[in-house]
């Protein structure tokens, strides 16, 4: 079988894509509106782009009808967001946020989630997450065509706030953070544990 994404609708590409690139680690990014309203999404296109400089990066994708995430908007608007990590005991939570809700609910309020206050960005982290990343804007890539756009955003990582049960002579224990992977899926999204896992030695 041979696939020319060009010839294929854009939803199909989404759905192609995204069971090939799996597992694919969760940004559970929270952000707050120009009006002060907390909000709270998952994105799964996420990753590492730089360590030094520490740069990560994560895709918000337009609404089929063109219109912008908030997620997005609210980024725009002041440059500062934190990306939390999603572990076992977090999924039903962080799958509540994935909701297209209406721009001034709070996310945490309907996931039930406490607010912590950031040190360097005046944006909540998600308490019950093991991992948060404050980050501040550095740019965003727009790729497609309207309506079908996506905003690729780019950030600098300014501070990384670990539990201490997760962290102990200047690593980090990864296997019990126990977070959670996105795979492909239709109709049913489908995740998997990161705790299955196999060693190799890299050659010299």
């Amino acid at each position: 079988m041979k696939i020319n994404l060009s010839d294929e609708k854009a939803r199909e590409m989404h759905h192609i894509l995204m069971s090939i690139i799996a597992p694919r680690p969760i940004a559970w990014v929270s952000t707050v509106s120009e009006d002060g309203i907390y909000n709270l999404a998952p994105f799964s296109a996420f990753c590492v782009m730089s360590v030094n400089p520490a740069i990560v990066g994560f895709n918000s994708a337009a609404f089929r009808d063109g219109r912008k995430k908030d997620t997005l908007i609210n980024i725009e608007s002041n440059g500062e967001y934190v990306i939390n990590m999603v572990d076992e005991s977090l999924a039903e939570a962080m799958n509540i946020t994935s909701a297209s809700f209406p721009p001034q609910t709070d996310e945490f309020q309907e996931a039930d989630l406490t607010t912590v206050k950031a040190d360097l960005v005046k944006v909540p982290m998600v308490g019950e997450s093991p991992v948060n990343l404050e980050c501040r804007l550095r740019q965003i890539l727009k790729f497609g065509e309207e309506p079908m756009t996506n905003n690729f955003i780019i950030g600098d990582v300014l501070l990384i706030h670990v539990k201490d049960e997760y962290y102990s002579n200047e690593e980090i224990n990864a296997s019990a953070l126990k977070l959670i992977g996105r795979l492909g899926g239709r109709g049913i999204d489908r995740y998997c544990r990161t705790t299955d896992s196999f060693k190799m030695q890299r050659p010299v």
